[in-house]
This record gives structure tokens, C-alpha cells and sequence, in this order.
């Protein structure tokens, strides 16, 4: 039975499912992105976010469920909905004999609306390379450069596959201004991202998907509210030193422990409750103290805690 799209849906996404063998990838997933929002799609290696992009952009057949791109279906509208569509893909394969420009007009010329030359190249603060050879710019540049022809046909819908990656960080400010200013004019956009940082300065709401489902959603400081926890807690035991993390989630309002690389982390409610008692244990057990330190808890913090791992290490 086909879904039909809330007049506010971008994009609207259920049951859907793709497998490559044996291999699960997408297990019913359901996705709804609202127009006028920046929707977040985070997870580790595997999680089934990169299949999930390509079907909603048209790449790749689903095996079951239906996606509604701007109230529109790839098996009937595929050719209007290229034309109101920007896709920014990981990677992407540019002619490196081409300038700038010449790359941008190429672009500009598969759609029947599009925006001038000169204007893109300008958002991207690539004017001072509109005469030179892809070949020539730098990881950096080029990302820029394919930010431009995905925004060269003016979308409604942007997709945006780590946009940021190998940018410097005066680069990325300047395209988190570029999705900003985008957003403001009442269009869409679905990013996916592994810095945390970015997610929570963009998104208006994010999904963390795990073994092809979502697993958490809801906006940046609704997910890390979820945590329940004031304070993150890490330490750093004497090398060698044997840590029972288990006993450790008995102590005063410590909601989460986990161990991580040379350490231990307690997600906890009150400092001033934990500290006294964390301290006192490990006197007990003859665990010696080399560092201690807090944080306010992040969305990293909540990906842990959802999937236990680290985004960019996953």
C-alpha cells in the first residue's frame, strides 16, 4: 500500500529494507525528513546509513518498503525529481582536465533551472580558482567544488554525504554557513557527518541508525537530555590496575559506566555525589588514580552509549 507524504514531508521513508546476500543492511527502517529542516543521519561503519542515502537519492532499488522524495516516487517521477534534487556524494570523481567553471557549466546545463555560474563559486569561496584545473586544488578545494555542482541546479532537497571531510577548519565554517543560509530559504537538507560538533550545529533533529535501524530520535539536546546525566565523568586507572566497571554502576548517581581506551567513563547526575564515592572506591580496591576530569555530555557521548563506539572509530 503506498504511504502518502504529510504536506510538511521532504522526504518519508518506511519499511524500508535492503539486503546484498546475506547481509542485512537495512532492516525496516522509517525515516521522515520535514521541509525547512536539517535532518541528521549518523552510525558506524555498517550501520546501513550510506544504503539507506542511496535509495532515498534514487542510486539503488530497495528489496521492500517505499520512499517519497518531495511527495514523489523514483519509479514514476525519477526524471523531475533529478531536477529538484543537489547530491553531495563521500566521493566524488571530477574531470581533472577541466577548470572550475568549466566544471560548474557542465553541471548547470542538466537542469532546466539552475543558478548562475559565478554566484556558486562564490558561496563556495572558490572564486579565486574559477580559471584552474580541478586537478590542481587541493582535497579541500575539490570537496568545495562538489558542494557547488550539487547546488549549481538550485534543489529543494540537498543531500550532503560528509560534506566536510578534509576540510580545514575555517572551510567547514564556511559550508556550515553555506547549509545554514540553504535552510533559511525554506529548503531541506539530510547530512550525514562523523563530527559531532557539526550534527549538533546543524541538525534540527537526528537519527542514529545501528544494524539498519533507528535507534534513537529526536532533536540535539532532546538525545543527550536521554542520557539523564549532568556530567561525564573520565579517569585514567595506574597502569595495569585491574577496574571492575560493573561495581562501579553502583555507585551514587552514576547512570552509565563503560571502559575506553586507557580509561573509564561514568555518565553521572551530581559531581559533587560520584566524585566522593568514585574516589573512595578506588582506595578500597587499591586502584591508583592518574587523571580525572568532567564534561557536559555530548551527542558523542549518547552514540556511545547507544552503539559503544565511537562515531569516528566505528
Amino acid at each position: 500500500m503506498s504511504i502518502s507524504a504529510p504536506t510538511d514531508a521532504a522526504l518519508l521513508v518506511r519499511g524500508l529494507r535492503k539486503s546484498f546476500g546475506t547481509t542485512v543492511a537495512v532492516d525496516g527502517l522509517d525515516l521522515e525528513l520535514r521541509t525547512g529542516e536539517c535532518f541528521g543521519l549518523l552510525g558506524p561503519n555498517g550501520a546501513g546509513k550510506t544504503t539507506t542515502i542511496e535509495i532515498c537519492e534514487g542510486l539503488t532499488q530497495a528489496d521492500a518498503g517505499e520512499v517519497r522524495v518531495l511527495g514523489r516516487s523514483w519509479s514514476d517521477d525519477a526524471p523531475a525529481l533529478r531536477q529538484r534534487l543537489g547530491i553531495a556524494l563521500q566521493e566524488t570523481q571530477l574531470s581533472e582536465k577541466l577548470t572550475v567553471g568549466e566544471t560548474l557549466t557542465l553541471f548547470q546545463s542538466f537542469y532546466h533551472r539552475a543558478r548562475p555560474v559565478d554566484d556558486v563559486v562564490a558561496l563556495v569561496a572558490l572564486g579565486e580558482k574559477q580559471r584552474a584545473r580541478v586537478g590542481t586544488l587541493s582535497g579541500g578545494q575539490k570537496q568545495r567544488l562538489a558542494v557547488a555542482c550539487a547546488l549549481v541546479g538550485d534543489p529543494e532537497l540537498l543531500f550532503l554525504d560528509e560534506p566536510t571531510t578534509g576540510l580545514d577548519p575555517q572551510s567547514r565554517r564556511q559550508l556550515w554557513d553555506l547549509v545554514e543560509q540553504f535552510k533559511a530559504t525554506g529548503r531541506s537538507v539530510l547530512l550525514t557527518t562523523h563530527y559531532m560538533d557539526e550534527a549538533e550545529r546543524l541538525c534540527d533533529r537526528i537519527a542514529i541508525v545501528d544494524h539498519g535501524r533507528v535507534i534513537a530520535l529526536g532533536a540535539p539536546r532532546e538525545l543527550i537530555a536521554s542520557l539523564g546525566a549532568e556530567h561525564i565523568l573520565h579517569f585514567v586507572p595506574g597502569e595495569g590496575a585491574p577496574v571492575d566497571v560493573e561495581a562501579l554502576r553502583g555507585l551514587a548517581g552514576v547512570r552509565l559506566a563503560r571502559s575506553t581506551n586507557g580509561g573509564v567513563e561514568l555518565a553521572v547526575r551530581a559531581v559533587h555525589e560520584t566524585v566522593p564515592e568514585l574516589l573512595a572506591h578506588l582506595a578500597r580496591t587499591g586502584v591508583p588514580l592518574m587523571e580525572l576530569r568532567t564534561h557536559s555530555p555530548t551527542l558523542e557521548d549518547v552514540f556511545v552509549s547507544l552503539t559503544g563506539r565511537q562515531l569516528r572509530d566505528a
